[in-house]
């Protein structure tokens, strides 16, 4: 499988800047690689956007890559341990390497938050909104990171 990170990563930051909410933008710009119809996606990773739901817990930029994990590395079968440990790892690493880049995986920490949760009905997406907010540029980073991860995965099954 020949991905061009870049060109995905690119297009993580359009979605987000299109509308999208983080954890879509960059499950939006993997999904099409496994088969996956991206309205379908849409829909699956929309609850994951304001670190779940606007709770500010996990970014969503990362629950974006997680979701990838579980199509790059499936573990469908609750009996398949050793699934389980390759998909959970990836989610490790995947996480390991975004924290190395940012501090902390947690939205509200990469927001510079003081509260813990924010009001279901999201922002207006401004200039001032982008300006103030890293989201884009952690989304085109998450998509890079995941993007990497899929390449040596298809480098070492040839």
């Amino acid at each position: 499988m020949e991905i061009d990170v870049e060109q995905r990563a690119a297009q993580a930051e359009a979605n987000f800047r299109e509308g999208y909410n983080c954890a879509q933008s960059v499950y939006l710009a993997y999904a099409d690689l496994f088969g996956l119809d991206s309205a379908l996606a849409a829909k699956i990773s929309a609850p994951l956007g304001g670190g779940m739901g606007r709770l500010r817990e996990i970014c969503g930029a990362c629950s974006g890559m997680f979701l990838i994990a579980g199509l790059a590395i499936p573990a469908g079968d609750p009996k398949d341990k050793t699934a389980k440990a390759a998909n959970y790892k990836m989610v490790q690493e995947l996480a390991a390497e975004f924290k190395a880049q940012n501090g902390s995986i947690i939205c509200r920490e990469l927001l510079g938050l003081d509260h813990k949760k924010d009001e279901p009905t999201p922002e207006t997406r401004t200039a001032e909104y982008y300006k103030k907010r890293p989201c884009a540029e952690l989304v085109h980073l998450a998509a890079e990171i995941v993007g990497k991860k899929l390449e040596n995965i298809a480098a070492s099954e040839k």
